[in-house]
């Protein structure tokens, strides 16, 4: 049997990893893998691949930035050839990203199947792009591979036969296990033992200044109690540049320790 993963962003590099490293001891499955370059830098991409253990891509689309409706356009250009050529058995789709969704369009025309990792998550908010990409994604998949039963749940509620979905969990546990020796190993006692932990990227709370500098005041904060992590996207980083942001004065820029540089607020001690 022949399973191409579909992957694109960091969130389908971290679910792509367990299931990859589980079905590598099978003789009777080949894997490839297909990038389609929706996060293309060295610290959004090529490092998590050489840190998740994942074998390099065999396929790179190289698609670059761009806005929703290009970068998907262009994903499915690219990949309707591939996978014409390598007419795979199954292909496997992680996530919410444009990827997820471009890969699922090509694969319903061409009649080849489709299996979604992480299927049947619902924000109920259509205004979210990832929102829409699930619920299309999710109706065209031949398999359903669910993390929580309200996933399945709503599976239902939308029409999809109770046999194409399935409840296995939440892949993103085994990546987490498999790395936590390498995390204890890497901690240099620059995080403190008690912290909360924030990303923050998605255009409805970053594109918006005002909505933007009220998260990072409350950020601030929130540090008079407890130490607050920050890894901050590339992206972010860039708006707060533009909005000028004064940090309160606990806050703190480390270093990277592997991939990330971390904005640290940090008013409680170690």
């Amino acid at each position: 049997m022949y399973c191409l993963h579909v992957v694109g962003a960091r969130p389908n590099f971290m679910k792509a990893a367990p299931l990859i490293r589980a079905l590598a001891p099978r003789p009777s499955i080949r894997q490839k893998v297909l990038h389609t370059g929706q996060h293309y830098d060295r610290p959004m991409s090529d490092v998590f691949f050489q840190e998740l253990g994942i074998p390099q891509p065999d396929f790179n689309l190289a698609v670059g930035s761009g806005t929703h409706a290009q970068q998907t356009s262009c994903i499915m250009l690219r990949f309707e050839q591939i996978v014409v050529d390598e007419t795979p058995d199954l292909i496997i789709v992680y996530g919410d990203v444009n990827s997820t969704l471009a890969a699922a369009l090509v694969c319903s025309k061409l009649h080849l199947p489709v299996a979604h990792v992480e299927a049947g998550l619902r924000s109920f908010d259509r205004t979210m792009p990832e929102e829409i990409n699930r619920l299309l994604t999710d109706q065209m998949a031949d398999l359903l591979f669910t993390p929580s039963e309200d996933a399945d749940q709503n599976l239902l509620r939308e029409g999809i036969p109770r046999e194409r979905i399935h409840f296995v969990g939440n892949v993103m546990i085994d990546c987490l296990i498999n790395l936590r020796p390498r995390i204890v190993e890497a901690d240099s006692g620059v995080i403190p033992l008690k912290y909360a932990l924030v990303t923050l990227h998605r255009p409805s709370n970053v594109d918006d200044s005002e909505m933007l500098r009220k998260i990072l005041n409350a950020l601030g904060e929130i540090s008079c109690d407890l130490p607050v992590v920050f890894p901050c996207h590339p992206r972010t980083r860039h708006k707060i540049s533009e909005i000028a942001f004064e940090p309160p004065e606990a806050l703190r820029i480390c270093e990277p320790q592997v991939t990330f540089n971390f904005y640290v607020y940090k008013n409680a001690p170690h």
